[in-house]
């Protein structure tokens, strides 16, 4: 608690949430200038702050955000975190369910269902992420290129001998369908190139579980499997895992800022167009682009927009 209130310390001058406890100043002559008012100062409450939702990989952050804003413990807001992941919290938002978004980029079908409501939306990059690849980390393979990737998925490479490493057969492990990485894999890593029809018990349908699966599947290094960057390393899922590197790059903090990494995912702010400069959500979603917002996007350890250091 004491780290989120220190925290809060430093990002409420930006907000003007710290309503108490600075001096007072002595009142004017009567003969001085007049100045304009200064604006109201905004305050968020429980009553006043918007109804957060977006992607399961999101959820850390979203409570960080109402843990500084609200004064509270990330278990004291956690019931204003419960995201239904990348597809269906940009579905609550079109519906009037939700009041803001922190997620990844939506799948086709959600623009379409966009166009047919008639919905607009005012969205912003304010964190960049990239899609990695993990195995066992008694896999010999250290590196794939984003053709040997491709093969994987598409059922051309079955065996690991065929990119390196040991006579086993490659078990690919996909996301569901809903899953923002999932979206995420059609569009950045096989483009037109099909994935394969995985089996059931080939697909996960949350995040953590897929990592985990590939660290542990068979007592072997058979498997592979994909996931964002902050999940995988920030999130301490990578225990029992490494990282690949993707045609010699190996994902990072620099390397995905700078987009050196290949598989770049951005992360958006999303909220309904047209909103008052003074709407709670069009407040938060510009102090979420602000240098103080993107001091605590980095601090929560995801790579923010804005180069505010690492974890500051």
């Amino acid at each position: 608690m004491r780290k989120y209130l220190a925290i809060m310390l430093g990002l409420a001058l930006a907000l003007g949430l710290a309503a108490c406890g600075a001096p007072k100043a002595e009142p004017l002559p009567e003969n001085a200038p007049q100045t304009e008012e200064a604006p109201p100062q905004f305050v968020f409450t429980r009553e006043n702050f918007p109804r957060l939702n977006g992607s399961t990989a999101m959820v850390p952050l979203g409570q960080a955000i109402a843990s500084v804003l609200l004064g509270e413990t990330r278990e004291e807001v956690a019931d204003l975190t419960n995201f239904s992941r990348t597809t269906q919290s940009y579905r609550e938002l079109m519906d009037g369910r939700a009041d803001l978004l922190i997620s990844g980029a939506p799948p086709e079908k959600i623009y379409e269902e966009k166009e047919d409501l008639g919905f607009e939306w005012e969205i912003a990059t304010f964190a960049v992420d990239g899609l990695v690849f993990v195995v066992n980390e008694s896999n010999p393979v250290d590196s794939l290129t984003t053709e040997q990737i491709q093969k994987i998925y598409s059922g051309e490479i079955t065996n690991w001998s065929q990119v390196g490493g040991d006579d086993v057969d490659i078990v690919p492990f996909q996301r569901n369908e809903e899953a923002g990485s999932q979206t995420a894999m059609r569009k950045l890593v096989m483009g037109d190139i099909p994935l394969m029809e995985a089996p059931a018990e080939y697909v996960s349908g949350a995040m953590g579980d897929l990592v985990k699966v590939v660290a542990s599947y068979n007592d072997s290094a058979a498997a592979i499997g994909y996931t964002v960057y902050y999940y995988a390393h920030d999130m301490k899922m990578a225990d029992g895992l490494k990282l690949l590197a993707v045609d010699g790059v190996e994902p990072s903090a620099e390397t995905i800022r700078s987009r050196a990494y290949p598989f770049i995912n951005d992360s958006y702010v999303v909220i309904p167009a047209g909103l008052p400069d003074d709407a709670p959500a069009k407040i938060l979603y510009d102090w979420l682009l602000s240098p103080e917002g993107q001091k605590l996007v980095a601090h929560e350890g995801y790579v923010s927009v804005l180069d505010v250091g690492d974890k500051p």
